[in-house]
């Protein structure tokens, strides 16, 4: 798919959908009922922002596509989803602090994305922003709470933060198809929100009693379909019905 606007539009879907998937792995395992169900409906936000989403795309695509036949029936190199929200769900400190990444992340770029030219995709960011806002509190709050908790809860969110810090990069990275359509006026240059991204990751880590690691390499990739070997299994889990069952329905 060369359109950049499908391109577009199956990267942010592709994003949520995955992290949303990777997130529902957290139901019935939460550390407690209130936080097991705070997860699972953040799952559910993620996965109602990809429907939209692949909804639209299915549209610009044409002929037979639909937002199932986007979610389940692409190969892995067809996603385009950032790095970051494929990787194992680890521990609780790691789970909260990609969602606050992801989070602070999606709030910047739908907060812009409300003016796009694109009108779909202008109420589409419009209507997640609300969902995303809470989002970044609930994960901002964790993101404190553990690092400046116990020496335990500190050093867990520490290891969790050598582990994903180097996959932030992709986030504000932009592509050729976010560079394109951002010069057109329909999506959002990330590199546009960059500053703001990491001066709220250093809000928060300051609270957290947390060091924001120096310059890192950044690994990349994902935006153009090039991923860890993370996606593979998800997707096998994810796509394993439709495949089995060609059109099953309920």
């Amino acid at each position: 798919m060369s359109n950049p606007l499908i391109q577009y539009t199956l990267h942010l879907a592709d994003n949520a959908l995955i992290l949303g998937q990777r997130n529902s792995e957290w139901t019935g395992h939460g550390p407690i009922l209130e936080q097991d169900i705070a997860m699972s409906n953040i799952s559910l936000d993620l996965i109602g922002q990809a429907r939209m989403l692949y909804q639209y795309a299915a549209t610009l695509t044409g002929g037979d596509a639909t937002e199932d036949s986007l979610a389940y029936l692409r190969n892995e190199q067809e996603y385009k989803n950032c790095l970051l929200s494929e990787l194992g769900k680890g521990d609780w400190a790691r789970t909260t602090l990609r969602q606050f990444f992801f989070s602070t992340y999606q709030f910047y770029l739908y907060h812009s994305l409300q003016n796009s030219k694109d009108h779909t995709l202008a109420a589409i960011a419009e209507k997640a922003i609300k969902e995303v806002t809470y989002h970044l509190r609930w994960s901002a709050e964790w993101v404190i709470r553990l690092g400046d908790g116990t020496s335990e809860s500190h050093q867990r969110l520490e290891k969790a933060i050598n582990d994903l810090w180097m996959y932030t990069g992709e986030l504000t990275t932009p592509t050729d198809y976010e560079t394109l359509l951002s010069k057109q006026g329909i999506a959002v240059d990330p590199a546009s929100f960059k500053d703001q991204w990491i001066q709220k990751v250093k809000e928060v880590f300051g609270e957290a009693t947390l060091i924001v690691p120096g310059n890192v390499w950044m690994q990349s990739g994902g935006k153009t379909g090039v991923h860890t070997e993370h996606l593979g299994y998800i997707l096998t889990e994810l796509q394993y019905l439709q495949k089995t069952f060609p059109g099953c329905e309920w």
